[in-house]
């Protein structure tokens, strides 16, 4: 699979823009601000239905303009597919496939993978748990379409019970019955959320791991650890054992919606203990992982977006992202940098063909 051609329309700083792209490489060079990480994030749109960097979709619109079009025109199987992502102000999103509009955003996940390595992919470390849940949900759910409906349900009975909380303490009553229902049906999809996700870390901790050493050339042993705690009893029983706590704070404190993923070096967070240097290895063998686990699930290679990533890297790091391109079995990559005699210099030393664009001049 690879995208031949993409047209822009008011996206970000883009009034009309239009590429033709290599099936292999192609490679964004110019100043910051210039726009380079804007065309990924474009590329990002059509295979996610949204921005990686900005999720407030109106924010995508060029300033002083009421809508935007992405249009992309992919091949797949041998077969020609044309996406459009489009969005007006004070209307919905829409994403076609071949001129036919999906009913849901959420049915077009999986259709294109993808993943995408950049440097804001360090709020995995620093940020909060939400963080790295979205980072499980999100590979799953590329090769696991009943995976993303069961999540979605989960979410929409969840905001349900956490109304109910609310109505119960603002009206100063409370029906422990009615209450039942909602732990119930999050119990049912709780629990098929939790055994995937336990499923999926099981077949993508190994992969991370051989990723890891081949990156750092260390012997530092790292590990992913699912922190939740339905490992401890089930569902159900954890929803209403907090029944108190729950009204107490008017909404639901327990549940799938508030497990984590552990990143340890040795037997420490990588957060407070890993030097800078392991903190960038660890990322990155956590994408090329996704790129590997989706690659097999999908039997489809994802394009991968590298954002920035030359100025992110040490040589050792940059070698083994190569050794990935050079690889047979790899696909379709695109490049941002503000070097543009390095970037070539690195894509020259690959046997592949290749396309440079410099904006801005």
């Amino acid at each position: 699979m690879f995208l031949k051609k993409l047209s822009l329309i008011n996206y970000k700083n883009f009034s009309s823009e239009n590429f033709d792209f290599d099936s292999k490489i192609n490679c964004f060079v110019g100043q910051n601000g210039i726009g380079k990480t804007n065309i990924l994030d474009a590329i990002y749109h059509l295979s996610f239905g949204k921005s990686y960097f900005n999720p407030i979709a109106t924010q995508n619109i060029k300033h002083g303009e009421d809508f935007f079009v992405i249009e992309g025109n992919f091949e797949k199987l041998d077969r020609e597919e044309k996406i459009v992502c489009s969005l007006k102000k004070g209307m919905k999103k829409i994403i076609k496939k071949n001129g036919k509009a999906y009913d849901k955003l959420s049915d077009h996940i999986g259709f294109l993978p993808l993943v995408i390595i950049s440097p804001s992919d360090r709020d995995l470390i620093t940020e909060g748990s939400d963080t790295r849940r979205k980072f499980i949900d999100g590979v799953i759910s590329q090769s696991d379409k009943d995976y993303l409906q069961t999540l979605l349900k989960y979410n929409k009975i969840l905001s349900q019970r956490n109304s109910l909380l609310k109505y119960f303490a603002v009206n100063h009553t409370f029906d422990k019955t009615n209450l039942s229902v909602y732990n119930e049906q999050l119990t049912t999809y709780g629990t098929v959320i939790f055994n995937k996700r336990v499923a999926f870390l099981e077949t993508f901790i190994p992969i991370f791991k051989e990723q890891y050493q081949v990156i750092s050339g260390g012997n530092e042993e790292v590990s992913l650890i699912y922190d939740s705690k339905i490992l401890e009893t089930n569902l159900l029983e954890l929803l209403e054992k907090n029944i108190e706590k729950d009204r107490a704070i008017q909404y639901t404190s327990v549940g799938i919606h508030k497990d984590d993923l552990n990143f340890d070096l040795g037997e420490h967070p990588i957060k407070k203990f890993g030097s800078q240097g392991q903190q960038k290895s660890f990322l990155i063998a956590l994408k090329l992982a996704q790129f590997h686990f989706i690659k097999e699930q999908s039997s489809t290679t994802p394009i991968l977006l590298l954002d920035d990533i030359f100025d992110k890297l040490d040589e050792n790091r940059v070698s083994h992202i190569i050794s990935l391109v050079n690889d047979e079995n790899f696909g379709q990559l695109f490049i941002s940098d503000t070097h543009a005699d390095r970037t070539e210099n690195v894509i020259k030393n690959i046997h592949q063909s290749y396309k440079m664009f410099k904006l801005g001049s």
